[in-house]
């Protein structure tokens, strides 16, 4: 008998649907590169009209949804971007958008809500007269979700404040919505309004939303056909991926609706690790799917107790020096929760009292999270 393993490392490790695995089967299929696919074009058409834009254009992965979009709006040589500097395009994408696109990151420092300072923002804007020795800001860079923040949602006053400061002095705004669907549930704000002041949006698929496969941009149909061809140039034109999206639709269709389910069980998990004494969790910035806690016992290390978890089939990865990540998504049950939580209570007294033992352990559960 197979023993069930309760993962909890990110929302990416979900295993498709019985739904899904249908629907790849029985998808129309045709060459996607050379325009024909029907069932990308239909997803691709019901992305755009679910994020209230004009186009969209279905990629391999969020990293190359948010290259291409930076890449986009910065087409000259000398653009610079302003993002946050814990952001995931910045910290987590190989620098990509300066090692293949030439385009200089700005990095504004990351509240811990997500936030940058409206002010420092528009602080970092370069003005004309410095042309002769600094780069040229084109764009402003939001994450919604915000991973490294835990999961903080933006709201859509801020976004929309940070939308005016782009326009107003010229330039464009990207959101990398990774998880922007569990933001848009857990505010209550639908996810068309939510992106409203964004000029292009990258959303994942195969995060909270549980596809196996890709992500998708959104934005003007001007600003798809550019990033069509620079998707081409990066080797993410695919031929019959409507096999791909026939997938994403039903994660879209049939998963959407879970998500604020999967807040709530993040919430009981949180409230369940602030009673084990060695840990601390500030609930309340628990607002989607994921729970962060720091380790108080220096006997305890993340990369310990995540080798103790796994030997007990469930896994965890460590988040820092000093903290560990926890991330709900739509397989995770009640009782996975309350499993996780006893686990994590033995793990703990293994761990004091020396009868813990510690090997290598090659499924991925002791890697950095923050990836993910």
């Amino acid at each position: 008998m197979v023993t069930k393993v309760v993962d909890l490392r990110s929302d990416t490790v979900t295993k498709p649907s019985e739904a899904m695995r249908a629907a790849m089967a029985a998808a129309d299929v045709d060459d996607d590169v050379l325009g024909a696919d029907p069932t990308a074009q239909r997803f691709e058409a019901e992305m755009a009209r679910i994020m209230g834009k004009e186009a969209a254009l279905f990629v391999p992965s969020g990293t190359m949804a948010n290259l291409i979009s930076v890449l986009v709006h910065c087409d000259a040589r000398g653009s610079e971007v302003i993002l946050g500097d814990n952001s995931h395009i910045h910290v987590y994408e190989n620098g990509g958008i300066a090692t293949i696109g030439g385009v200089h990151p700005k990095t504004v420092r990351n509240n811990p809500d997500g936030t940058m300072d409206i002010d420092r923002i528009v602080a970092a804007i370069r003005h004309q007269d410095g042309a002769l020795y600094y780069p040229t800001t084109r764009l402003i860079c939001l994450e919604n979700t915000h991973a490294n923040c835990g999961g903080k949602c933006l709201s859509v006053e801020y976004i929309d404040k940070v939308g005016e400061v782009a326009k107003s002095h010229g330039l464009k705004l990207h959101i990398d919505g990774a998880r922007i669907f569990n933001a848009s549930v857990a505010l209550g704000v639908p996810v068309d309004r939510l992106v409203r002041a964004a000029d292009s949006v990258s959303v994942c698929l195969s995060k909270g939303l549980g596809a196996p496969v890709g992500s998708v941009i959104v934005g003007a149909k001007a600003f798809i056909d550019k990033a069509k061809i620079l998707r081409k140039t990066l080797g993410g034109g695919m031929r019959q991926v409507g096999i791909l999206c026939a997938a994403a639709y039903v994660g879209v269709r049939d998963t959407v609706g879970k998500l604020a389910d999967d807040h709530r069980k993040a919430k009981v998990l949180a409230d369940g690790v602030k009673k084990i004494k060695q840990f601390t969790v500030d609930l309340t910035s628990v607002e989607t799917n994921m729970v962060f806690f720091d380790i108080a016992d220096p006997r305890i290390t993340p990369d310990k107790l995540c080798q103790v978890l796994e030997q007990r089939n469930v896994l965890a990865m460590p988040a820092s020096s000093k903290s560990v990540r926890l991330v709900i998504h739509y397989q995770i049950s009640d009782s996975d929760v309350q499993h996780a939580l006893t686990c994590i209570e033995k793990a703990v007294e293994e761990i004091l009292s020396g009868s813990a033992k510690f090997e290598h352990l090659t499924n991925g559960s002791t890697a950095n999270s923050y990836g993910h």
